[in-house]
């Protein structure tokens, strides 16, 4: 923080935040010849003059992060203690002074343990490895051991990093830290904050601004004006992340549970289903397990996106949008809603981003078979909670796709009220999976900071690249659809208004109905601190149909293919709605409905409600009408009628597809007032849950186990099933191939295992079958130390 900084007095120079890890006691007496200053050579004097440039910086290039570097373990810190004076050595029986010794590097400690101060005030002790990790805008500390003792004097030296294939000074990549008497923010510079003989501990401080990414170290000395450099290369690179924890950064998150949650947390959950039948399942996003660090950066690597565009996220969350689908640039995963998944995995089979993600990088950049939604989102939180960008998954259920920029949903009918399947391009999806991401926007009015909407699943092209986002989500709930990026999709997916379409005689269509609520319903993430869902559709719109959530509409559909389409509505005192008992229905039982018409007027009224039902993907789009009904209603006054709507096992049976969704689509018009009524009800049918229960205690380096239980829920056989098991601390995870399930039938498995990592652990599990998905299941699991 300005004014804040730590002198060599009395404690640790990392950090310098608050919240961070308690300051290491030291006392230090240096002696005063260090903080004279002497006649400047020209080589300080131009260090000073270019250090204003090192504090900016962009981006890092072509590195072979598939080969991995072996670090050693540093040393113990050597006691802190004040030097005596140099005594000469004899050479030749004469005393020659160490200024006549050329000063030369002998080794470079970058104090990169995980349990060392640079790790734990970073905040990057939980990734694996002892490589140092270490966060923008925040000091660190390392020492380089010298032939001789350093005498700042006489002697010079600056440290060096390097990123990219061509390392600029001017574009970040190529960092010149000099050596200064006092540290100052926003700026690469060092400082010595201890000397013992011949070593000097360094206190090292980068800006908030500064590219992220791998960096080689190198250290440059010279002890005489017209010496010539001597370079080291201690062979040593250095991981730069985004800092969440620093106020000038542009990713800073003022609230230590939420950083907690939305960047150090490894597990999460992620909401499916419909509005009504809300699903819940755990995803292992796994950020700090080996590999994964190595394979984000892999990521970043293989985009064509310069090494200098590093440093600003609102750049990298763009390019992480592009490169989780490989849709147009071999990114990570492909994505496929055709139900067959011979080739590769099921998208359904997933529970963690970690064997993708190593999948990907160990075949270096081969696309991984398959993903939908919310692997797309559980990947992109892997990988920008990494990175150091606050992340979530969000859940959105009636997730409109708008395909015209109409920033409306289209439903188009011929003369009968029939849909007319070919013309119905817009969709609504069940549920739809994307992510927010927190950061400033400085290229964006004042106030659109925050939350950004930001969706890997490949539906519609930004810029000529399969992305989506960033998008202000405040941007979005006021309508700002003129802000970038690709905020008016956004926009249609939470707050469009369902427009219904009558085909006339002459070919024509003429708008018969304005539904207003009809998408953006529960949107759902998961709550910080716990495994609660928190329903944030206040921070996407306004309360539905208040005049702030109609103004935001208008707003956003002045800009749209189609600004004249609203009209004034009908009077209306005939309603229809349905509802679902309960959970819902179960699959492998009788689908059963309530569909209740509602007469509000002190006539009687009169209407044939035609009704369908098909069997539909999540994403919106119908595969097959399975079943249709013509429903004769008759209301007195003010009456009320309940119809129970049911579909037979035996009609669905052999018809479902990926999710089990169906969407019952009810119209009709009412003959007294020519009214129409429509309504479009998608529901889902319940899959078993997956049942674990842990045995034994749970201690660090001590066998258990835990029993997986599934039940049957058809009458028919499931082929070929397998479970997926993962467990972040507690096992790797790895296949049980099981076979075939008669119907009925329940299978038991139990998985013997050895908890690595004490603290609160998730065993989750996953069903993989062709004729069932969504089956899952998840066991807490507190592990003790031994």
């Amino acid at each position: 923080m300005p004014g804040e900084r730590l002198t060599v007095r009395s404690s640790s120079e990392i950090g310098r935040f608050p919240g961070a890890a308690p300051p290491i006691r030291v006392e230090l007496t240096i002696q005063s010849e260090v903080g004279k200053k002497q006649e400047e050579g020209g080589c300080r004097r131009w260090f000073r003059k270019i250090c204003p440039c090192c504090c900016k910086r962009q981006n890092s290039e072509s590195y072979d992060v598939t080969d991995k570097v072996e670090f050693t373990k540093p040393p113990t810190p050597t006691p802190i203690t004040t030097p005596e004076p140099a005594k000469p050595k004899p050479e030749n029986g004469e005393m020659k002074e160490f200024g006549d010794v050329k000063l030369s590097v002998c080794s470079v400690d970058l104090l990169s343990s995980k349990s060392g101060a640079n790790r734990t005030e970073h905040h990057t002790d939980l990734y694996h490895g002892d490589e140092l990790i270490i966060r923008r805008g925040q000091t660190f500390q390392m020492e380089i051991e010298f032939n001789r003792p350093f005498s700042p004097d006489t002697d010079k030296m600056h440290l060096e990093l390097k990123t990219g294939p061509l390392p600029i000074v001017s574009k970040g990549t190529h960092v010149i830290i000099p050596l200064v008497e006092h540290l100052e923010d926003e700026r690469w510079e060092a400082k010595v904050t201890e000397q013992t003989c011949n070593k000097v501990k360094l206190s090292v401080n980068s800006p908030a601004t500064a590219v992220i990414g791998l960096f080689g170290l190198t250290v440059t000395t010279q002890s005489a004006k017209d010496e010539e450099p001597t370079v080291h290369n201690p062979s040593k690179d250095i991981v730069i992340l985004f800092n969440p924890w620093c106020e000038e950064e542009t990713v800073f998150l003022d609230d230590e549970e939420q950083r907690k949650e939305y960047v150090l947390n490894d597990t999460g959950r992620i909401y499916y289903g419909t509005e009504k039948q809300i699903g819940a399942r755990t995803w292992n996003f796994g950020q700090f397990h080996e590999g994964i660090l190595d394979a984000c950066l892999f990521i970043l690597e293989k985009s064509d996106m310069p090494p200098s565009g590093r440093a600003d996220p609102v750049n990298v969350v763009r390019v992480v949008s592009a490169m989780i689908n490989a849709q147009d640039d071999y990114g990570v995963l492909v994505g496929n809603w055709s139900g067959n998944y011979s080739d590769g995995i099921s998208p359904a089979a997933w529970s963690s981003s970690v064997e993708i993600l190593r999948k990907y990088h160990s075949s270096t950049g081969v696309p991984v078979r398959y993903g939908q939604c919310w692997v797309f989102s559980g990947v992109t939180t892997t990988v920008l909670r990494c990175l150091g960008i606050p992340a979530r998954s969000v859940t959105n259920f009636q997730s409109a796709h708008d395909t015209d920029v109409s920033l409306t949903t289209d439903v188009y009918f011929d003369e009968n009220m029939e849909p007319i399947d070919h013309l119905n391009s817009d969709s609504v999806w069940n549920f739809h999976v994307w992510n927010d991401c927190w950061m400033a926007r400085p290229d964006l009015p004042p106030g659109n900071g925050g939350w950004q909407a930001v969706d890997s699943t490949p539906q519609e092209t930004s810029q000529g690249t399969f992305r989506c986002g960033p998008a202000s989500v405040s941007a979005i709930r006021s309508g700002h659809v003129y802000l970038k990026h690709d905020t008016p999709f956004v926009f249609a997916e939470v707050n469009s208004d369902k427009i219904y379409w009558q085909r006339n005689l002459d070919g024509t269509f003429s708008q018969i109905y304005s539904e207003k609520k009809a998408v953006g319903h529960f949107i759902s993430t998961k709550a910080v601190g716990t495994d609660e869902r928190d329903d944030i559709t206040h921070l996407y719109k306004h309360p539905e149909e208040s005049e702030e959530e109609r103004i935001a509409v208008e707003t956003a559909c002045r800009y749209g293919s189609k600004p004249d389409v609203y009209c004034s509505p009908a009077a209306e005192d005939v309603s229809v709605e349905v509802k679902i008992d309960g959970e819902g229905p179960r699959m492998g039982n009788d689908a059963k409905l309530s569909i209740v018409v509602k007469n509000q007027s002190s006539q009687p009224r009169q209407t044939t409600l035609h009704s369908q039902v098909a069997v539909m993907y999540y994403t919106g789009v119908l595969k097959n009408a399975i079943k249709k009904d013509k429903m004769p209603v008759e209301l007195l006054p003010n009456e009320e009628k309940i119809i129970e709507w049911v579909l037979p096992y035996q009609q669905y049976q052999n018809q479902l597809v990926d999710q089990a969704a169906l969407m019952l689509t009810l119209s009709g018009r009412v003959s007294e007032t020519k009214q129409v009524l429509a309504n479009q009800t998608t529901f889902r049918l319940r899959t078993p849950d997956l049942q674990i229960t842990p045995l034994g205690e749970a201690v660090v380096g001590k066998a258990m186990s835990a029993k997986i239980t599934f039940t049957n829920p058809l009458s028919r056989i499931l082929k070929d099933v397998v479970f997926r098991v993962e467990g972040l601390g507690l096992q790797t995870g790895h296949e049980v191939v099981i076979g075939d399930v008669g119907g009925r039938a329940t299978v038991t498995v139990t998985e013997h295992f050895i908890p690595t990592q004490p603290g609160p652990r998730k065993l989750v599990a996953s069903l993989d079958c062709k004729q069932l998905t969504q089956v899952h299941g998840v066991a807490d699991i507190v592990v003790h130390e031994q």
